[in-house]
């Protein structure tokens, strides 16, 4: 198996933000490729503006689109605007492929879940979850699809999507930050995974946030160890395999910075869960890929 990440430098802009999620796939993806992993890059589509209104007010979508509103970076940057067709592009490739391989895929993209049906914030522009989702039911790709959140931080954007077009019946959302969401609960978290997990059971596919804001260190976060969001991961993979389930996962938030001011721990949290991805899948570093990219 070869691992498939869906990526285009289009994803990437500069949001002149506090948050580095604009510009973070490219440093993941320079980041995974020093792991030796055997990979495969698919340019994904950008999603089209008749797409993206199936998740969000028409005229909110032109205006951002045209920079006559704000985005989730509160600016009304043409550059950020651009690249946001092709991160909700990167999720809807990634969910394409782990439908068609019945296993799973990446994006490398992340500032989805605090968007609603009229509002931005939070970092997020665009729904890229709930862009996916709309436009699978509507193909008759899936029945029922999961959106597991296990970012820091409540998808209130999502939330709002699927109460406001009534999606209930058809998406199955959840985030753990409310019911655990502080360093005291941690351990039971992660205990509790498998039974979480079982409210996914009759999904066709599930959209995975990896987020790595959780980190007890993050800034924005957080209350789960290094050692702990590995776990989370590796769990929410085989869990996933043993139901039959496939998982297209994204990154989601990280706020972290190094002593030069990096997102270095960051990376290194992507860095594990691509490891778990790849763990539970039985794939192996390559050591002339290691070689190549050292």
């Amino acid at each position: 198996m070869q691992l498939a990440f869906h990526y285009t430098n289009h994803m990437v802009a500069d949001a002149a933000s506090y948050s580095p999620s604009a510009a973070k796939p490219a440093q993941v993806m320079e980041s995974w490729a020093m792991l030796g992993l055997p990979m495969q890059v698919v340019e994904p589509i950008p999603v089209t503006e008749a797409q993206l209104c199936l998740a969000h007010d028409p005229e909110m979508v032109r205006a951002v689109l045209s920079g006559e509103k704000a985005n989730g970076f509160s600016n009304r940057s043409l550059k950020v605007a651009a690249s946001l067709p092709y991160t909700s592009g990167a999720m809807l490739s990634a969910a394409r492929y782990a439908l068609e391989n019945g296993c799973g895929a990446i994006a490398p993209c992340s500032g989805f879940h605090h968007a609603g049906y009229v509002f931005v914030g939070g970092f997020c522009t665009f729904n890229g979850l709930m862009v996916t989702a709309r436009v699978l039911l509507n193909e008759g790709k899936v029945k029922r699809i999961g959106i597991l959140d296990f970012d820091q931080h409540w998808g209130d954007g999502t939330a709002d999507i699927i109460k406001r077009l009534g999606l209930g019946s058809q998406v199955t959302h959840y985030s753990p930050c409310r019911e655990y969401g502080r360093p005291q609960r941690a351990e039971a978290f992660v205990a509790d995974i498998p039974r979480l997990l079982e409210a996914f059971a009759d999904c066709d596919l599930v959209l995975y946030q990896a987020g790595a804001d959780p980190h007890i260190e993050d800034p924005l976060g957080g209350w789960l160890t290094t050692n702990q969001l590995f776990n989370r991961d590796k769990q929410v993979f085989e869990a996933f395999r043993k139901m039959g389930i496939p998982v297209a996962w994204n990154l989601a938030g990280g706020y972290q910075r190094d002593a030069s001011g990096g997102i270095r721990p960051v990376l290194d949290i992507h860095d594990n869960t691509l490891k778990a991805f790849a763990g539970v899948w039985g794939v192996i570093a390559q050591p002339d890929q290691l070689n190549e990219a050292v």
